[in-house]
C-alpha cells in the first residue's frame, strides 16, 4: 500500500511553534516512528507552505497512490483551489488536523476540503496521522 502525507503551511515548524497546541516533536521525528510502525506500507511525506505546490502534489499522486493523508493547515479553511484538487483526483483522501479545529477560532470550524474527503480526523495531536494510516488498512 502506497500512502503519502501532505502537510500544508507552517507544519514545517512542528516541535518549535505553539507547543501547547502542536506538541514538541518535529514531524520528521514523528514520521520516522510512524514508518517503523507500518513497515509493510510505503509511506512518504511532503510539506509546502505554498498552495500551488500542494495542488501540484495532489495532481501528481492523486491517480496512482492508494491514499492521501492531507493536513492542509490554514488552507483547509480558505482554499477552494485545494478543495477542487481533492475533488478532481481518484485517490481517497483523509483530512487530518493535529488540533481540534472545532475548539479553536470560529473561522477554523469550516473545512472547504472535507466534503471531498473519505473522512476527517482532528484533535488527537500527531496521533491523528497514525489513525489516518490505520483507516486505510
Amino acid at each position: 500500500m502506497k500512502l503519502i502525507i501532505i502537510n500544508g503551511p507552517n507544519l514545517n515548524l512542528l516541535g518549535i511553534r505553539e507547543k501547547d497546541i502542536y506538541g514538541n516533536k518535529s514531524f520528521e521525528s514523528f514520521f520516522e516512528n510512524l514508518s517503523f510502525k507500518f513497515p509493510d506500507y510505503k509511506l512518504e511525506f511532503f510539506q509546502s507552505n505554498i498552495e500551488g505546490e500542494i495542488i501540484n502534489k495532489l495532481h501528481e499522486v492523486g491517480f496512482s497512490y492508494d491514499g492521501i493523508i492531507l493536513n492542509a493547515a490554514a488552507y483547509t479553511h480558505t482554499s477552494l483551489a485545494i478543495a477542487d484538487a481533492v475533488k478532481a483526483i481518484n485517490s481517497p483522501v483523509i483530512e487530518v488536523h493535529i488540533s481540534n479545529i472545532f475548539s479553536r477560532e470560529k473561522i477554523r470550524h469550516t473545512s472547504l476540503i472535507a466534503p471531498y474527503c473519505k473522512g476527517s480526523i482532528s484533535g488527537f495531536g500527531l496521533k491523528s496521522y497514525e489513525l489516518a494510516v490505520k483507516s486505510f488498512l
